[in-house]
């Protein structure tokens, strides 16, 4: 299953956000998207998704453009979960998860054979299991997050288009989350790609890293090949210092923020950067 971007001309009204002339995502992959604020992740993310209109190129999924999909077949293939989703007044976690199986689901919209125990393991991987009867308005911010994430996942799709999954979590569960797509992607062959404003964590679980600018891709590869000094200051005007740590047989990159001060001055960054001596088996200075 292939999802292909071709002349990609993204926008609202007049005013052009986007152009990409070609993009695949290759199947059974993790993809993020970095970039700044407003650079067009959100907008390519939604395009990829069915959920903006390109003012030109068009959106493929196995060769054929998403318009030409029902709805409903459609959502059996891919599912997107955008920045800002919103919920019925009064629904419970449960319910809201459950909204999941809907592309599953006959004419009626009833529950179908397997519906529950496929909501009982969204819930349970994203450990929301003893939220369920809690009316979803009650839910702290990152338990509301995880109870989306928990939607999309029952919709068992074999797309995922994630923006920014990791809003509203802590540093803990925002690993736990991240930790848990990686796994999914692992062992089910998912195609993921997400939106994240960190790049040490779209470093670390990302296959395949697409970097953005003013609406464009400026790089694109595996983190070890595009992630360094000149990427972070392109993109957020940055001065960090590259470190390597082998995690899982993969040499990960991580750019570490450097202060104004070490940042003018070279030998400073260079010392500031440099792993202190009970962590030099866990860093390679570069």
């Amino acid at each position: 299953m292939s999802l292909h971007a071709t002349s990609l001309e993204l926008g609202y009204g007049p005013r052009r956000i986007v152009e990409i002339a070609e993009l695949r995502l290759a199947p059974g992959t993790l993809t993020c998207i970095i970039g700044p604020n407003g650079c067009g992740k959100s907008t390519l993310l939604r395009a990829l998704g069915g959920l903006l209109k390109p003012a030109a190129g068009r959106v493929c999924l196995d060769g054929r453009p998403l318009p030409q999909w029902k709805p409903k077949m459609l959502a059996r293939r891919l599912a997107s979960l955008p920045q800002a989703p919103s919920a019925p007044d009064g629904i419970s976690v449960r319910q809201l998860v459950g909204h999941g199986r809907y592309p599953h689901q006959g004419l009626l919209a009833s529950h179908g054979v397997g519906d529950d125990g496929i909501i009982d393991w969204a819930m349970q991987a994203t450990r929301i299991a003893h939220l369920q009867t809690r009316v979803f308005s009650t839910l702290s911010g990152g338990e509301r997050q995880r109870a989306w994430l928990a939607m999309t996942l029952a919709q068992r799709a074999d797309i995922l288009l994630l923006d920014e999954p990791t809003t509203w979590l802590d540093m803990g569960h925002q690993a736990e989350l991240l930790e848990l797509l990686a796994a999914l992607q692992r062992e089910h062959g998912l195609t993921i790609a997400m939106v994240l404003h960190d790049i040490n964590q779209a470093s670390q679980y990302a296959d395949r890293l697409l970097a953005m600018r003013d609406g464009r891709i400026v790089a694109d590869g595996p983190p070890a090949q595009v992630v360094d000094g000149a990427l972070t200051e392109t993109l957020f005007g940055l001065r960090t210092e590259q470190v390597y740590r082998d995690l899982g047989g993969r040499r990960v990159p991580f750019c570490l923020p450097l202060p104004a001060s070490a940042a003018a001055d070279p030998a400073a960054a260079s010392a500031a950067a440099r792993p202190s001596p009970t962590h030099s088996t866990q860093f390679d200075e570069v």
